[in-house]
């Protein structure tokens, strides 16, 4: 039986620490399923989720605290299950930009929350444009359901981007095919 374990180290940034991370999944005997890293300020950080037999995940969960103070990462374990994926009807790619404001983020994941709608992936970040305004960018993955009609869906998500003075661009993804609609707020 396949077991999975989801792994996050954060810390520092050098070189070097993804290769070590990984040698320590391979010398485990263990497979990495997926992985994300990114870089916050000085700050690395990696997510990735790891399987293996009981023992190969017992193994690495037994190395990995020793290593992480060796190279000086907080890590954190958490055994799981394999990811079963939902049937959607389809998913919406969504891309919110413009001022930089307070509680957008929190704003989004309400409006979607309220909807019962599952949030497959985020991305968000600030940036300083030469005049030295901040612009913000929120991109969403939104899996959407059978029960729910696209078109007020994205009406109303046109509308939450207009209500925060946001530029909204939405992405149809069904299948292979992506249309790709803009409201420029």
């Amino acid at each position: 039986m396949t077991n999975f374990l989801v792994v996050t180290a954060m810390g520092l940034d050098r070189p070097g620490l993804v290769g070590r991370l990984a040698r320590l999944a391979s010398d485990c005997d263990c497979d990495i399923v997926d992985s994300r890293m990114a870089l916050f300020g000085n700050e690395f950080t990696l997510i990735m989720m790891l399987s293996g037999s009981w023992v190969s995940i017992t193994k690495i969960e037994s190395m990995l605290p020793s290593l992480g103070v060796e190279l000086e990462l907080m890590t954190v374990m958490k055994r799981t299950s394999k990811h079963t994926p939902q049937n959607y009807l389809s998913r919406l790619e969504v891309c919110f930009t413009g001022k930089d404001q307070r509680g957008t983020i929190k704003r989004i994941t309400q409006f979607l929350a309220d909807r019962s709608l599952d949030l497959a992936a985020v991305r968000s970040y600030s940036e300083e444009l030469p005049d030295g305004e901040q612009t913000q960018n929120v991109s969403l993955t939104i899996n959407i359901p059978e029960k729910v009609e696209l078109e007020k869906l994205e009406q109303s998500i046109y509308q939450l981007a207009q209500d925060m003075t946001l530029n909204c661009i939405i992405r149809r993804m069904e299948g292979t095919a992506i249309l790709e609609l803009e409201d420029r707020g």
